[in-house]
């Protein structure tokens, strides 16, 4: 059955809301807000529905036409419809309304989007699917017309090093390769990362000179060349492993570390904890501004690369664990509070062990803002003040919007 509804409200996850003839909010991928829609309905529930594009019979006055002809099936980009400006406008509406809704903050300070320098080409590491006939390319948007995976011929996110590769990747049909991955780094050096499920390392023919690894069950096999990359960072290098996580578009990854050198009050008197502190991207640039700086890091490979990237200070520790089996027992007390956790956010035992820490300054880095909120919200209870969140776009053409939010006691 078809409806004709006006789509009202931009919603994180890339949909446009309006409202059905029975009151109920319906969520449609692609359309934008202002726009007089006809729509399908693909799911039902008794509170809300969602729906795909028939028609558009009044068009916003700010779509224009996406760059790649694979958008509106491939569910990897959302916006490429509307001008980078609005995209920017939009993320600041959809985390204020998030930290509202959610979190029930009145009145969220949260200031313009930072944009990225550039909207196309930013990705330093991208991953591709392998369909069953050896393809690449990225899951399906998820309507009726585009399920399981899409293969692709262009794809405009990724560094053009990243884009002169991929497209020469041919497999045999039925591979047991589940996922590709390629990184890039200072130097358009480039690595090449199988993932399976199998220990069996899958045999490969390339002519490029670069590294190749096999990745099964978190361990990586190097197969060519070697395991970790140099990704330059305001002019510091950090080495990065294999499997180890770093942010993908590096010109933003430096706007963030200059935003928490400018906000955090930090005090070469004062200790800092960084939760979730990966390869130390932050606490690099933290520790000659420190006493003392304390990472926790649960990944093997992230604590590796760490231990390389801040060798050269002494007054930097490092605990190997979960965030939610170290804090709780964590004896310092520190002045600041940095934490960037993954999408899940902070696991109730992190924000409980942080409020009994009582860090006089915190800072949250996330990726996600509807956890975003609910632990704002919690922090707030616990006796915090949200004094700024700060939006940056780090994946334009992207639903997805990181932050960075600063609490104060």
């Amino acid at each position: 059955m078809e409806h004709e509804i006006l789509l009202t409200t931009p919603t994180y996850g890339g949909d446009a809301m309006g409202r059905l003839e029975d009151g109920r909010a319906v969520f449609v991928p692609f359309g934008l807000p202002g726009e007089r829609v006809r729509i399908r309905l693909t799911e039902e529930k008794r509170g809300f529905a969602r729906g795909e594009l028939v028609e558009i019979l009044e068009a916003s006055p700010y779509r224009i036409i996406p760059r790649c002809k694979h958008f509106g099936v491939c569910g990897g980009c959302h916006y490429q419809n509307l001008p980078y400006e609005a995209q920017l406008k939009a993320k600041k509406e959809i985390l204020r309304d998030q930290l509202t809704r959610i979190g029930r903050v009145e009145n969220p300070p949260v200031q313009d989007t930072v944009a990225s320098p550039s909207p196309w080409n930013y990705r330093n590491h991208v991953q591709f699917h392998i369909t069953k006939e050896g393809k690449l390319g990225y899951v399906g948007a998820g309507t009726s017309f585009a399920k399981g995976l899409l293969p692709i011929t262009e794809c405009h996110l990724p560094e053009e090093a990243i884009n002169s590769l991929w497209p020469q990747l041919e497999l045999e049909p039925d591979t047991n390769i589940e996922r590709i991955s390629i990184r890039v780094e200072k130097e358009n050096d480039l690595m090449l990362i199988l993932e399976s499920d199998s220990p069996e390392s899958p045999e490969l023919e390339i002519e490029a000179e670069i590294s190749v690894a096999h990745v099964f069950e978190e361990n990586a096999v190097v197969i060519a060349g070697n395991n970790h990359l140099m990704i330059p960072i305001l002019g510091r290098d950090f080495r990065v492993s294999t499997v180890s996580f770093f942010q993908v578009n590096t010109p933003m990854a430096e706007k963030m570390v200059q935003h928490l050198l400018t906000c955090l009050p930090v005090s070469l008197s004062g200790t800092l904890l960084d939760v979730y502190c990966g390869v130390g991207l932050f606490s690099a640039f933290l520790a000659p501004k420190c006493e003392r700086v304390i990472g926790i890091e649960s990944s093997p490979s992230a604590c590796e690369d760490f231990a390389v990237n801040l060798d050269e200070f002494d007054n930097v520790e490092l605990y190997e664990g979960l965030a939610e089996e170290v804090i709780p027992y964590f004896e310092a007390k520190p002045e600041i509070v940095l934490v960037d956790p993954p999408r899940a956010g902070l696991e109730k035992r992190v924000v409980d062990g942080i409020l009994e820490l009582r860090p006089r300054f915190m800072a949250y880095v996330s990726c996600d803002p509807s956890t975003l909120a609910r632990d704002s919200k919690r922090l707030i209870e616990g006796g915090y003040k949200l004094k700024q969140v700060t939006p940056f776009d780090l994946f334009p053409q992207t639903y997805h919007i990181e932050s960075i939010s600063l609490f104060e006691q």
